[in-house]
């Protein structure tokens, strides 16, 4: 990576350092921010795009000798490096070039692999990096050793790690795009182009009307006469051929059709496309997950007979072997664990028509008296020894640094699965504005202004309706056609959900049903309704911002018990713990009046593409739309 000439604006001055201009950009947009948190969209706004970031894993000092191979995951892109040597100091010297939004990820995540050669490799160690608190600062290349944390626990180490990040921001985009492309042509090396090379490079751009004025255009660029077009003539006639018609049609690269977007957008492919072409980038692309870069052949064997998929959307969430969520926080796709094999189970039962027989002729019962066997068995003192286990299988997923009590004070493995949280564990977002909700339980979420959109999206039992989910005597007009939100808990998860709204409780109405999952395999499925026929508790809250508003916990195969903390007649702030399950996954959905809240844009795009945001208690909602004067940004 090359550093661009110096250059003056049109008065004469000197541009702003890369640094300032990087700050302002983020400073800028920061200001104008209104919550939006998608980052869907394929192609980048032009204000939205902050520079080219390439980020460099160079080793790592490990505790234990071994063959290593390291991830980087940003945003729905993770990469990969090559396997080390077997050794305690691994060195792969790998890097990537991202882009850096704005308003898009930034939160890097850099795991590390212990190789396995059969199968699944082995999660040892990961760092958290915020790109841009990196790059904002003044340095050619910000070059840093950090901890390696250990997936169980966050405040031990299991090694350190160094990376290098450097930041290309636009201005220096454009001059390492013409860089390149004068590289191309450029025969003799010598950092310019004669006429015979300017003229083959006007015809790699595949634009026929470019190819007919070559020596127009070749005059053009040679501003100073001399007869050569060096990179700034280059990068200039391509800006300002580029705000009037571009002179590339196609990438050089790969061919691809250029002038889909606009004229950041076809320089961002181009100076990437080049980078792979020429075997700059080394690590491997093509993830999603640092679990799905990290699976061995036999994983990649499966892939290939079609035994195992990895893709986003709805039909990911019911017949792929794997679910991927959205994480909120490090908007970053994320695999949730489960086993294979009861993967293969799920599948048998509820998406299949034999799994449907199963189901009416005894299945209904059995999965009931299966939870409530279960149920006595985690109340157990025995059960205790599954505890360390546990925490064993979900080692990155589960912090027990912010766990209220210390791990053997549990004394059954239940009073540990329904552990409470270190004050200040969970903050509430605007906790003094009661027109913002906030999520009610650390979980994966599906926001649905209609049924008809949960339905068409997400919900495909046969019979769901906003009647069936509160039965007739929770049920009542005003939530008739209404919002709903889905708060879907998997075992790993703190297990205590939290009150969304402040308001009154109305009512409790208990409502006995069967015990199905409530994964998406069986939430996806046509032959059962999860919803609206498994064991549920509603409360009704009254609000003054949202009306009423329909809270429903919903037990699921493994949870006999759902608990609630308050009372009737009790007025319940925003933020309260209002209840637990108890051992197993579970559900909670809030039923919203219609048109009473204006859900966050990010968990409305997600939900769009039957992607699941994974998100924390505290966390924005949406705002009431009966009071316009609140906001949140």
């Amino acid at each position: 990576m090359g550093h661009s000439p110096s250059r003056s604006n049109g008065a004469g001055d000197p541009l702003p350092s890369r640094f300032a201009r990087f700050r302002r950009r983020l400073r800028l947009h920061r200001r104008r921010r209104s919550g939006d948190d998608s980052a869907s969209a394929r192609n980048i706004a032009a204000d939205e795009f902050a520079g080219i970031a390439r980020i460099r894993i160079v080793k790592a000092d490990m505790q234990f000798k071994d063959k290593f191979f390291a991830c980087l995951s940003l945003g729905e892109r993770t990469y990969r490096t090559d396997k080390s040597d077997n050794t305690h100091r691994p060195v792969w010297d790998s890097e990537k070039k991202v882009i850096v939004e704005t308003n898009g990820p930034h939160i890097a995540r850099i795991s590390v692999f212990e190789t396995n050669r059969f199968s699944k490799n082995t999660l040892v160690g990961y760092c958290e990096v915020d790109l841009f608190e990196m790059l904002t600062k003044d340095l050619e290349e910000h070059s840093e050793d950090l901890p390696l944390l250990d997936p169980s626990s966050s405040n031990t180490t299991v090694g350190s790690i160094t990376i290098s990040c450097y930041i290309e921001d636009p201005v220096e985009t454009e001059q390492s795009f013409a860089r390149r492309v004068l590289a191309i042509v450029d025969y003799d090396e010598n950092g310019t182009l004669s006429l015979s090379e300017f003229s083959d490079l006007m015809k790699a751009f595949g634009n026929k009307l470019a190819v007919a004025k070559i020596e127009e255009l070749f005059h053009q660029a040679d501003t100073n006469g001399d007869g050569i077009v060096d990179i700034d003539e280059l990068a200039a006639l391509l800006a300002d051929q580029q705000e009037k018609e571009s002179l590339i049609s196609n990438c050089p690269v790969c061919g691809e059709d250029l002038g889909k977007y606009d004229k950041i957008n076809d320089m961002i492919h181009m100076t990437l496309c080049f980078d792979e072409g020429t075997g700059n980038q080394i690590m491997t692309g093509g993830f999603l997950t640092d679990k799905q870069a990290s699976y061995g052949w036999m994983f990649k064997l499966s892939e290939w007979a079609h035994f195992s998929t990895y893709d986003v959307g709805l039909h990911s969430g019911s017949t792929a072997s794997h679910i991927l969520v959205f994480d909120r926080r490090t908007k970053r796709i994320v695999e949730e664990v489960i086993d294979g094999k009861i993967v293969l189970s799920m599948r048998a039962l509820y998406q299949s028509k034999v799994g449907l027989t199963l189901i009416n002729t005894g299945v209904k019962d059995l999965l009931k008296n299966l939870s409530e066997k279960q149920g006595k068995k985690m109340n157990s003192p025995e059960s205790a020894k599954d505890i360390p286990k546990f925490l064993e299988l979900f080692k990155d997923q589960i912090n027990m640094d912010e766990v209220n009590d210390p791990i053997e004070s549990f004394k059954t493995f239940n009073e540990f699965f329904i552990r409470g949280l270190k004050p200040g564990a969970r903050p509430i977002a605007y906790g003094d504005q009661d027109g913002i909700a906030t999520c009610a339980a650390d979980s994966r979420l599906m926001a649905f202004c209609s049924v008809d959109e949960s339905t068409r999206l997400w919900i495909k039992g046969r019979k769901f309706s906003i009647e069936g989910l509160l039965g007739t005597s929770a049920h009542s007009n005003a939530l008739r056609n209404g919002s709903l939100v889905i708060f879907r808990l998997a075992p790993q998860d703190y297990h205590r959900f939290h009150v969304p709204v402040s308001g009154t409780v109305e009512k409790f109405v208990e409502i006995p049903g069967c015990l199905y999952t409530v994964n998406p395999i069986a939430v996806n499925s046509k032959y059962c309704n999860v919803f609206t026929e498994n064991k549920r508790v509603i409360s009704i809250i009254s609000t003054s911002e949202f009306g009423k508003v329909a809270f429903v916990a919903i037990g699921a195969t493994m949870v006999g018990s759902i608990t609630f903390l308050k009372n009737e007649g009790d007025y319940v702030h925003k933020g309260d713990e209002f209840g637990y399950f108890s051992f197993g996954g579970s559900t909670v959905i809030c039923v919203f009046e219609k048109d009473a809240i204006q859900f966050d844009a990010d968990l409305v795009a997600n939900s769009e593409r039957s992607l699941e945001t994974l998100v924390s208690v505290g966390m924005t909602l949406g705002v009431s739309t009966r009071n316009k004067d609140v906001r949140h940004e």
